[in-house]
């Protein structure tokens, strides 16, 4: 159809002619209602957004020599953040002479990544910054 009888057709039906597909040889055009296609097209995206899952990241706080309450209970808000869909970040704070011993921090750490083998892959792999050991957790 030629764009001029188009025009005519949508001015006569009190509507728009709206371009859907834009090729250079044949455009694809529809007639309706502009401002009606626009809030639905709105609305479509409003509700995608509110679908949309953003993974927070979550902080355990640790030190080396924890005992086994603590951990279990840590492990337990751990558990928590993964089936929520949270990241969680294992962090392991050493002060003064626990620097020296930063083994027992590693081997809580593999002990944390053993714990969740199953329900969690490791991000970051465990690494030391200052007086800081830490690792990033992700849900499977």
């Amino acid at each position: 159809m030629p764009l001029h009888a188009a025009l005519d057709a949508a001015t006569e039906a009190g509507l728009d002619l709206v371009e859907v597909g834009p090729h250079p040889q044949t455009p694809v055009c529809k007639i309706l209602d502009y401002g009606k296609l626009r809030f639905q097209e709105q609305k479509k995206r409003s509700e995608a957004k509110k679908k949309q899952k953003t993974a927070d990241l979550k902080e355990i706080k640790m030190r080396p020599n924890i005992d086994v309450h603590d951990y279990k209970v840590k492990t337990k808000a751990m558990t928590r953040f993964f089936d929520q869909g949270d990241k969680v970040k294992v962090t392991i704070r050493f002060r003064g002479r626990e620097m020296a011993h930063q083994d027992r921090g590693r081997t809580l750490l593999e002990r944390v990544r053993e714990d969740f083998v199953d329900t969690a892959k490791v991000e970051f792999e465990p690494k030391v910054e200052g007086r800081l050991m830490m690792m990033v957790l992700a849900p499977r």
